[in-house]
């Protein structure tokens, strides 16, 4: 049933672990410093300025599928965890797809899900508890 990940799945969550900690900032943030202060050894040249264009770009555009990988992994495990919430509370099946709905749908189940919020917030100012389940 489980497959074995793929290559890329591999390398960008360990690429999104690495850069996510103190020590990846560092060495960005000193390879910055070392860049600043390399400016007057090489006269703040055009080439002095287009290293570090160049390099920001090509991390910045590699990075940016790395991070999307991850946060299409991590939510589609957030949406299975929520239908299974969903499922096992003998909830209201109907929520279990709505990343797949369209705009106009997620709204109506948006305004449902505000009125029965404005409702038990009446209520918990009237005195009463927040305990029940009304339908939406």
């Amino acid at each position: 049933m489980y497959r074995k990940q793929s290559w890329f799945t591999r390398f960008s969550k360990k690429a999104a672990q690495f850069t996510g900690r103190p020590a990846a900032f560092g060495i960005a943030a000193g390879s910055i410093f070392v860049w600043m202060f390399s400016g007057p050894i090489f006269g703040f040249s055009e080439t002095w300025q287009l290293v570090v264009n160049t390099g920001t770009t090509i991390i910045t555009f590699l990075m940016v599928f790395l991070i999307q990988n991850t946060q299409n992994r991590d939510t589609a495990a957030i949406q299975i965890k929520l239908d299974e919430l969903i499922r096992v509370t003998k909830g209201h099946n109907a929520l279990m797809d709505l990343e797949e709905l369209d705009e106009v749908a997620l709204e109506k189940f948006r305004r449902k899900y505000e009125k029965l919020a404005a409702n038990a917030r009446k209520k918990m100012d009237e005195g009463e508890d927040d305990t029940d389940s009304p339908e939406p």
